[in-house]
């Protein structure tokens, strides 16, 4: 290759510019570790900072509790492991002044990482004041107020049990504002009917920003053998936090909710919830999240993740012309409307590639039992061919979601009219309801 070229290809490649500025405190990237068992201690701290991660969220501060054993449980699904973890630790058992040592080493060691350290006092205003003050002496860049741990401190009036109510997380976020001088990241329960109302609540309250979701309630199964759910602890359990890749798409929709509201997209998110991949990431940050924040992927594959994240991530945002962050953040909010506003006349209708067809026939299977039935079967040998019925397509896209070959099949636009029309319309001017 011409020199000349090459250096042209190697600008293009290194244009993207992913750093990180979140309410002012900057990060070379845009991934953090989220506050759990990965941020729990400066080991592991600055193997992630030495690894790449932008920044952490230090595990959670407060009042001294005592864990038990076994802790975690897992729900592998078609051989999958980890597909969704569910988890029954507690805030950080290390003894307070530990932490703050070891907060100000790793901040010392690595000044251009982000420095975001979790909280969570009893419900008292002196007891936040407190702590705010112990933790901002080490230099941390910014608080997380813990509004979501779902098991264990739920008891004691905190994690969960503050951000179910508006009214009380309002409340602690102003006991917060009072003594903070440096960014507060209000981090919300996805166990509520929406997160809309305490994310209103805790910004009017001064919240700087939010970050969502925490980890949701769950059973992940029970044993077959001893008839407790896991995790087992001699003999008993206890509804879990539960997160990784398979909570992803209720994080987006919340996330969505959120970054849509008038009030609370005007303060940045903080996205978590299954951040697997550099495309989770981007995904994410499409719908509304200034950064991204990971814990079970790191703890399932270790922390240099994030080297695959970063460059996928650069590579992307090269690919589609993006020289920065900001300029696809929150991209696809727009594109996410009420189900009344969706276009009838728009329709598709499935194609079948046959040189890329295996003959498998989960399509036809989903399809004739349990859709539309607008597969046509033509027996044969050695194999069977699959053909749509165009006409009996309703385009839902069952069949391409079976097959297991990219590509093969195809959704190709059918529209019934060229103007846009919404149910609404629809009903105003009395067309069919029925296309039967």
């Amino acid at each position: 290759m011409h020199l000349r070229s090459f250096a042209a290809l190697l600008k293009k490649k290194i244009m993207a510019d992913i750093r990180s500025n979140f309410l002012g405190i900057k990060s070379p990237n845009p991934f953090w570790l989220a506050s759990a068992p990965p941020t729990d201690k400066k080991y592991n701290v600055l193997r992630a900072f030495e690894a790449g991660w932008g920044g952490v969220v230090w595990k959670t501060l407060g009042s001294q509790v005592k864990n038990v054993s076994s802790r975690y449980s897992a729900v592998d699904y078609n051989g999958t492991r980890m597909m969704g973890l569910n988890n029954i630790e507690l805030i950080s058992d290390r003894p307070l002044e530990i932490n703050l040592k070891e907060i100000k080493e790793c901040i010392k060691l690595f000044p251009d990482r982000a420095m975001v350290v979790s909280l969570m006092a009893d419900n008292n205003r002196n007891a936040w004041h407190e702590l705010i003050k112990k933790v901002e002496d080490t230099g941390a860049h910014g608080f997380e107020l813990n509004f979501g741990c779902p098991h264990g401190m739920t008891e004691r009036g905190m994690g969960a049990a503050v951000g179910q109510d508006p009214e009380i997380a309002c409340m602690v976020v102003e006991w917060v504002m009072e003594k903070a001088t440096i960014p507060v990241i209000t981090k919300l329960t996805p166990n509520v009917h929406s997160v809309v109302p305490t994310g209103r609540s805790v910004v009017k309250a001064g919240s700087n920003g939010l970050s969502l979701i925490n980890t949701i309630q769950s059973v992940t199964g029970v044993d077959l053998d001893s008839f407790v759910p896991n995790p087992y602890v001699g003999g008993k359990s206890v509804f879990g936090g539960y997160c990784g890749p398979a909570v992803k798409p209720i994080a987006l929709k919340m996330l969505t909710t959120i970054a849509q509201d008038d009030l609370t997209s005007k303060v940045p998110i903080s996205g978590i919830g299954g951040v697997s991949t550099w495309k989770d990431a981007v995904e994410f940050m499409l719908l509304g999240a200034s950064n991204v924040q990971v814990c079970t992927a790191a703890m399932h594959h270790g922390f240099r993740i994030v080297e695959d994240m970063a460059e996928g991530l650069n590579n992307w945002m090269n690919e589609k012309g993006f020289k920065k962050l900001t300029d696809f953040i929150g991209k696809s909010v727009p594109t996410v409307t009420h189900w009344e506003d969706l276009d009838i006349n728009y329709h598709h209708v499935a194609q079948i590639n046959q040189e890329k067809c295996i003959h498998c026939g989960l399509c036809y299977i989903a399809c004739e039992d349990t859709s539309h039935q607008s597969i046509n079967l033509e027996k044969g040998m050695p194999y069977n061919t699959y053909t749509i019925k165009e006409e009996e397509c309703v385009g839902c896209n069952l069949c391409q979601l079976v097959c297991p070959v990219d590509n093969c099949i195809t959704m190709e636009e059918r529209r019934v009219a060229p103007e846009y029309i919404n149910w609404v319309e629809w009903q105003k001017r009395g067309l069919p309801l029925n296309d039967h």
